[in-house]
């Protein structure tokens, strides 16, 4: 019997507001905007990112304040971290930790998307010690 092989498909994001959260990804990390009938989803870092619209009849919970179980974030690998970081601060992005090096040859910082969404910004790079 071969190895079983997974490859990401997609991130799934639950949210009041499917426009006003695409277009925060559009504006604030250059997300592609892909619209279908009925649905709203974004593209970003070539994978993709679903999002479900949320009513309040539906009784789901607001977002989690973290930090918390389950899933924590997702990171996104750029080049030049601190010009990234410099852009996303001008754009008024929430950083909820500054950038930094974590361990020789990794420099990290994290952002807060809309509904409490975290994502790590990452680059990799040696001349970080």
């Amino acid at each position: 019997m071969s190895a079983i092989e997974y490859t990401w498909d997609h991130v799934h994001i639950r949210t009041p507001d499917t426009e006003a959260t695409a277009q925060w990804f559009a504006d604030m990390l250059g997300a592609e905007i892909l619209r279908a009938p009925g649905r709203v989803d974004i593209k970003l870092g070539g994978g993709m990112i679903f999002l479900a619209p949320v009513t309040p009849e539906m009784g789901v919970n607001p977002p989690p304040v973290t930090p918390y179980q389950g899933l924590d974030h997702f990171g996104l690998k750029v080049k030049d971290i601190d010009a990234v970081a410099a852009s996303l601060k001008a754009k008024g992005v929430e950083f909820t930790k500054e950038p930094h090096t974590l361990k020789p040859g990794l420099r990290i910082c994290f952002i807060r998307a809309p509904q409490g969404v975290s994502i790590e910004l990452l680059e990799r790079d040696p001349k970080y010690t």
